[in-house]
Parts: structure tokens; C-alpha cells; sequence
């Protein structure tokens, strides 16, 4: 898998699953900052500073291994990814505010991610050239994530009945992708998988309980209603494994940087399910305090 057609075609493969998310959006969708300004400005901020010093700390934590330590930051510079959407209508968050801050992402992911792991590989690495994304690199995930989106939304506009025909196929597509991925990360790296669930299932399991969290509490503390912040709690916390695993094997060229990735999203569906039954029972509710002007509609 480290070297066949298979990862070869991990991008065109990303690129279908990325146009699918564009066939839920549309223009309107951006539109709604003007309405969310402070819910979405606090979810990016969350998504892209404090949850990216968060993955740092634990790296260091746990003592991690350069390789797998950049792993973990390129997974945690991996925006939402698209079963936010699904999560957040099971638990009755603000499904609007999920499309909205999916799409923000999209865009900002093919700027923030390069520069993020560009960081991240000089730090624990020491060098510039082995792992780091050159210029080419940071082309080429602007074309797997943005163009895709582009052309999805097009498709949208343009033909909204094919756009809903499609969007069944496409998310069990992205699900049988990602358990292939997930699977074939771990088969080339059999002989050491053990080991690197020890030394990164308590280190990614950590980071998604933590992702959950802060991307609930912290809204809720800035007085942003409870529908927006359990959209916010799912989208910061159920990061696009598939993205980052396309990167670390693809882009990258290593099966090691992929691990963190492959074993977070092993573990993210079930605790993602798990936080949102805590929330819907009002567990959170009876420990955070909740100031009394509630932002509904921020």
C-alpha cells in the first residue's frame, strides 16, 4: 500500500469524497457567518489554535516519537470532517451552523494545514526536506480540498436534484474509504501495531475527548446557545481522519505519520456517540455554568 496504484489513487478517491460535501453546499451556506458571527469566529478559533496546542502538548506528553508526533499535529490540523453533519442531527445541534463552519474549513484547511505541518516537521524532525510540504505539496492539497468542494457546489446549483441523489452514495463511499484506509494503515504497519496503539490509542483517544469537549464547553461559557454548541462540539471533534490519512500516505510517502490518524478515527466514532448521549441527558449542562444572556442566535 506504501507504494502501488492504491495510494497513487488516494487522492482522486479523497477528491470524490470532498466534492460530495460540496453537493451539500451552496453560497448561502458562507452567507451565514453574517448571522453566526460569534459562534463560528469562537469555533474556528477553538478548532484552529486550541485544539492545535492541545495535540502539541499531548505530543509531548507521551513522549511521542517525531514521526508519530507529527501524525498527531497533522491530524489535528484536519478540519472537521463530513460525519459532523450526521452527528449533529442525531444529537439536535444546529445543522446550519455545521455546514457553515464545514465549509470555512474546507477553505482554510488548504492554507492552515501546510503551514501547520510545515511547523510540525521542522520541530520534530529537525529538517525541511524530508516530510515537509513544499510548495507543490501545498498545491496539490489546495486542489484535493478546495477545487472537489467547487465543483460540487457547481453541480448543486445547477442540477440540486442529482446533488440529492448522490448524497447517500457518496457518504457510504467516504465511510468504506476510510475503513480502508484505516485498515490498510494498520496491515502495512502489522508487525507494529501494538505498540502503536500503547503508545498513541491513549494519546488520539485523549485528543478526542478533549476536541469533544472544548468544542462544547468553551461555546457555552461565551454564552452561545446549546444547539450551536453541540454543532460546534461535533465538528471540532470529529477531525477528517480521511484527509490526514490521504496526506501522511499520499503527499508524504509514510505509513508511521499515518498511525495517529488511523487510530484516532477507530476510536472517534464511539466516543463522538458517547459524548452525545452525555450531552442530550443534560450531564454538561449541570456542570458548566451558563451565562444568563444565552446567544441563540450569535
Amino acid at each position: 500500500m506504501e507504494s502501488n496504484i492504491i495510494v497513487q489513487l488516494l487522492p482522486l478517491a479523497l477528491a470524490v469524497v470532498m466534492m460530495g460535501l460540496g453537493l451539500e453546499l451552496s453560497l448561502r451556506d458562507f452567507a451565514r457567518v453574517a448571522q453566526h458571527p460569534k459562534a463560528v469566529f469562537i469555533a474556528l478559533v477553538c478548532q484552529l489554535i486550541v485544539l492545535t496546542g492541545l495535540a502539541f502538548v499531548i505530543t509531548q506528553v507521551f513522549s511521542l516519537s517525531p514521526l508519530l508526533a507529527l501524525g498527531m499535529m497533522l491530524l489535528a490540523a484536519s478540519p472537521g470532517g463530513a460525519t459532523a453533519n450526521l452527528y449533529s442531527y442525531l444529537f439536535k445541534g444546529d445543522i446550519a451552523l455545521n455546514i457553515t463552519l464545514t465549509a470555512i474549513n474546507s477553505i482554510l484547511a488548504a492554507f492552515t494545514l501546510p503551514l501547520i505541518v510545515n511547523w510540525a516537521s521542522r520541530y520534530f524532525l529537525n529538517s525541511d526536506e524530508q516530510l515537509s510540504l513544499q510548495f507543490s505539496k501545498v498545491l496539490q492539497v489546495f486542489a484535493i480540498v478546495i477545487v472537489p468542494v467547487a465543483i460540487g457546489m457547481v453541480v448543486r446549483h445547477y442540477a440540486p436534484n442529482f446533488a440529492r441523489r448522490m448524497d447517500k452514495p457518496v457518504r457510504v463511499f467516504s465511510v468504506v474509504l476510510l475503513a480502508l484506509l484505516i485498515l490498510g494503515a494498520l496491515f502495512q504497519e502489522k508487525d507494529h501495531v501494538v505498540e502503536y496503539l500503547v503508545q498513541v490509542g491513549t494519546a488520539t483517544s485523549l485528543f478526542c475527548i478533549l476536541s469533544l469537549c472544548v468544542g462544547y464547553v468553551v461555546p457555552r461559557l461565551l454564552g452561545i446557545g446549546e444547539a450551536q454548541a453541540r454543532a460546534s462540539a461535533f465538528e471540532i471533534g470529529n477531525h477528517n481522519g480521511t484527509l490526514a490519512l490521504t496526506i501522511a500516505l499520499s503527499l508524504m510517502n509514510n505509513m508511521t505519520v499515518a498511525i495517529p490518524a488511523a487510530v484516532y478515527s477507530m476510536f472517534m466514532f464511539i466516543y463522538a456517540a458517547i459524548f452525545g448521549l452525555i450531552i442530550s441527558k443534560g450531564k454538561f449542562n449541570k456542570t458548566v455554568p451558563v451565562p444568563t444572556t444565552s446567544m441563540h442566535k450569535s
